[in-house]
């Protein structure tokens, strides 16, 4: 299992990853990702930051085709159209051109495992 090396504010030297994250309740860092990907992965932490960079880069630049993380998600580019606005403070109508955003579409399997399978409904038969 994977072993933090420092020390922290609160003490939590010797803990596994699951445990800090658990813990804390804040979003891993890429070291920490590295380090437990090269833990998992039985290489060393820059091989497996390398790695992360690697997935990054081809990301961006296939992005504009769609970039697909096998149970994770969908990177997307999303043309908006050209829409009326309001200027919240003065009331006045704005035009908001149009323009390219990029959007992230999280995978059914990334949204079970962490927020549990959905309960199925209970269907009832009909009478006749």
């Amino acid at each position: 299992m994977f072993r933090h090396g420092s020390v922290d504010n609160e003490g939590m030297a010797g803990e596994n990853v699951e445990d800090l994250v658990m813990a804390k309740a804040k979003a891993m860092t890429k070291s920490a990702i590295a380090a437990a990907m090269a833990e998992k992965m039985d290489v060393t932490k820059k091989e497996a930051n390398e790695f992360l960079l690697a997935v990054a880069e081809l990301a961006y630049k296939e992005a504009k085709n769609g970039f697909t993380i096998p149970g994770i998600g969908k990177l997307v580019l999303v043309n908006r159209k050209a829409r009326m606005g309001r200027n919240p403070q003065t009331g006045e109508a704005i035009k908001i051109p149009a323009k390219k955003v990029v959007k992230f579409r999280v995978a059914k399997a990334a949204k079970d495992a962490i927020l549990g399978a959905p309960a199925k409904k209970a269907t009832r038969k009909k009478k006749k």
